[in-house]
């Protein structure tokens, strides 16, 4: 590998033709606009183009003191705007303290997810958020290019995404130095702690520099006393936000619980998907082989759909979350794979072909329809084999499910259907 290269920094805005006064917004007694907050007009203007006015609850209960420099555990799920609240404090940062002279390879600001699919989803809201900006943003997750990634961290970059396993792979190849890291951001620990990825991220942040030289920012859903123990070992005096969605999405979207045999599950999908009002469709299963033999059968009776799971290869699962949220095609057959961290907009029915076996994938699986104030609805299958799974959904949600039986005419028009 060659000497680093050193680079001398103008950071130059790329926003200079535009104006915080094309951007209004009236003050709203309870509520934190984005101009209450001194950001950069670059990320102004970039937060004016994205039509955000108004602080989500974790914005506006955490930005005024991470802006501060001040450490943060945050209880937050997906939903609540967690991700905004973190890069606006990481991009912030690095505009209002920019260095006069970079070395390439070594990064400023490092968030940490669990999954490909939320890393790629945070990487893409940093490039929406910084677009005014000469900041660098580089991605380093499994199952793509490594030649290809290497070669983009081997210019300048300020911020990197990234899943635990890749991180270490370019660590302990020299490839990347994480020395003079100014913001390490650990998102969704808990997630972490579940996929045994925590020994990576034990050695990742012993990489950095010591906590009390930079700030750190952990993000979780859950506050168990395993998360709890590691958020106190890695931050500084951190301040604790909890925050629960403003809307719960079990109370967001109509939910039904359909009460059937096994045999009957495929011929009622196939019902259900003929109904006028299904726009925009993902039907979860819990195994990646069902999920496949659906796909099949789907695809063999003529229904246009696309598949997600973990053995479908990183680069056809981008193509196809891509061509899902384009609406090029409007049926997704996935595993929880696709339950986490994905956001498409428009998504009218999410199907249950089987219930999940932890309550919280039930959650974020019907998560994934009536966002941003659209009407959602799910449906949910419960034969012989899953049925004794819904009173632990009940209680997660905290109220009664809606149980019935598919209609009559549903039953009848499709005994004679062939498997």
């Amino acid at each position: 590998m060659s000497a680093p290269k050193k680079y001398h920094k103008k950071n130059k805005s790329l926003t200079d033709d535009w104006s915080i006064d094309q951007f209004i917004v009236e003050k709203q007694e309870g509520r934190t606009r984005f101009h209450d907050l001194d950001l950069p007009l670059p990320l102004m203007h970039a937060i004016h183009d994205l039509g955000f006015e108004y602080c989500s609850p974790i914005q506006a209960m955490s930005l005024p003191a991470t802006l501060d420099g001040e450490d943060c555990i945050g209880k937050a799920q997906t939903g609540t705007g967690k991700t905004a609240a973190f890069l606006i404090t990481v991009i912030t940062d690095l505009l209002d303290h920019p260095l006069t002279e970079q070395y390439d390879s070594e990064p400023r600001a490092l968030i940490l997810a669990p999954t490909r699919e939320l890393a790629l989803q945070i990487a893409e809201d940093a490039k929406l958020l910084t677009r005014y900006t000469d900041l660098k943003i580089a991605t380093l997750v499994g199952g793509m290019d490594f030649e290809k990634q290497q070669r983009r961290i081997q210019k300048r970059v300020d911020i990197v995404v990234a899943t635990p396993g890749r991180l270490i792979d370019f660590v302990r190849r020299k490839a990347i130095f994480l020395d003079q890291i100014e913001i390490l951001v650990i998102d969704e620990a808990d997630r972490m702690l579940d996929m045994g990825f925590i020994p990576d991220v034990k050695s990742i942040e012993r990489s950095t520099p010591m906590k009390d030289n930079r700030q750190t920012l952990l993000f979780s859903a859950t506050f168990s006393d395993d998360v709890i123990n590691l958020a106190e070992r890695w931050t500084r005096n951190a301040l604790k936000f909890e925050i629960e969605p403003e809307v719960k999405t079990a109370e967001a979207v109509e939910q039904t619980i359909y009460l059937l045999s096994t045999d009957e599950k495929y011929p009622v999908l196939k019902q259900v998907l003929k109904d006028g009002e299904v726009d925009r469709v993902m039907i979860f299963a819990n195994r990646r082989d069902l999920v496949k033999d659906l796909f099949e059968r789907l695809k063999k009776d003529s229904i246009d759909c696309l598949m997600l799971s973990g053995e479908v290869p990183q680069g056809k699962r981008l193509k196809t979350l891509d061509q899902f949220k384009q609406g090029l095609v409007k049926v997704l057959v996935a595993t929880d794979v696709a339950g986490r961290g994905i956001h498409v907009e428009g998504v009218s029915h999410v199907i249950n072909y089987t219930l999940p076996e932890d309550p919280e994938d039930y959650v974020h699986r019907i998560g994934r329809t009536g966002r941003a104030g659209a009407k959602g609805k799910s449906i949910s299958f419960a034969c012989e084999d899953d049925s004794f799974q819904i009173p632990a959904l009940e209680k997660y949600i905290g109220h009664k499910l809606e149980l019935s039986y598919p209609p009559v005419e549903w039953l009848s028009e499709t005994a004679n259907l062939p498997e």
